[in-house]
């Protein structure tokens, strides 16, 4: 059975996956991560601008990653704040250089204070549309846990002062039991949500399917599948690395997780990385029904399932 583990003077749920099952009372929003990468999802004729407004009338949810690469301009992001329901909401990642993966002669490069200023710039629409979910700072592989470290967590939090910040890590010490311990209170006294995850255990370039909430107004779970053969694989597309449909029993696994999560959050946001053609969808919809959430679409679930050759069970 899962126990609730006190850090300090905060409060943490901690379990793992295959738990029985709970009592929510969180609202959940599950959406995929990007709404540009799953073609088949769209019917004929839907154009490039029109995907949006497409998706956002079957997901409450999307998280932007196109941020990661490019900050969008608030021209940009006013449209599609627009181009949205006023009940919808939209996570978005920080930029690359937000997250130390810009490096130089192995060196991180902090980002530019232009970088910083066009990303608020970005976030402005979307936080005034009432849309604005957390802001990810996906960390790298290659960030530890040292003095350093716990210092640029604080930053996020110093740079977003009034919004939610979700932090996601990619490397297994910052669950080793005294870092966590750290890493726990740090979170919960600067109000920065943990970002739990589902991916490969495989290398040290991952985190365990641990169940953490660090703020009670959110929780925050990303799924990349468990295709641990292409995990560290350099791969054209990021779509061939997060190449994984989660099977029914995984489905029922991370449900579990998920009512976890929803019973000690007053909101949850779920958004789902595997990003090869319409998986993404696929396994978004196989958790709603799960979950037997209003925004269920078992018709929509067959059809995709059909067009990418999957039998028709969940």
């Amino acid at each position: 059975m899962p126990r609730t583990v006190r850090y300090g003077h905060h409060s943490v749920y901690q379990g793992s996956l295959g738990s029985d099952n709970h009592c929510m009372s969180g609202q959940i929003l599950i959406g995929t991560a990007s709404w540009t990468d799953h073609a088949p999802f769209y019917p004929p004729g839907v154009t490039g601008t029109e995907r949006l407004s497409w998706y956002a009338e079957r997901f409450p949810y999307v998280e932007i990653d196109s941020s990661f690469y490019h900050v969008p301009g608030s021209k940009v992001t006013a449209g599609w704040a627009q181009r949205t329901p006023d009940h919808f909401v939209m996570g978005i990642k920080a930029h690359r250089s937000m997250t130390l993966h810009e490096r130089q002669d192995g060196v991180p490069v902090p980002p530019s204070e232009a970088t910083i200023r066009d990303f608020e710039n970005a976030l402005y629409p979307i936080r005034e549309s009432g849309k604005l979910g957390a802001i990810l700072y996906q960390w790298p592989p290659w960030f530890k846990p040292s003095p350093a470290s716990f210092d640029e967590l604080v930053k996020t939090r110093e740079r977003h002062p009034d919004d939610q910040v979700a932090i996601e890590f990619r490397n297994r010490e910052w669950g080793e039991s005294e870092t966590w311990e750290r890493v726990v209170d740090l979170l919960s006294e600067a109000k920065l949500t943990y970002c739990c995850v589902d991916e490969p255990q495989h290398g040290t370039g991952t985190m365990s399917r641990v169940v953490a909430v660090t703020t009670p107004k959110l929780a925050t779970l990303r799924l990349h599948g468990r295709n641990a053969g292409t995990w560290y694989k350099r791969v054209e597309k990021t779509g061939h690395r997060f190449d994984y449909v989660y099977p029914a029993t995984e489905i029922d696994e991370i449900t579990a997780n998920v009512r976890l999560l929803a019973e000690l959050a007053e909101s949850v946001h779920v958004a789902i990385n595997t990003n090869n053609n319409s998986q993404g969808p696929i396994n978004a919809l196989a958790l709603a029904a799960a979950l037997q959430l209003p925004y269920r679409n078992p018709d929509l679930l067959a059809e995709l399932r059909m067009a990418v050759g999957l039998p028709l069970d969940r």
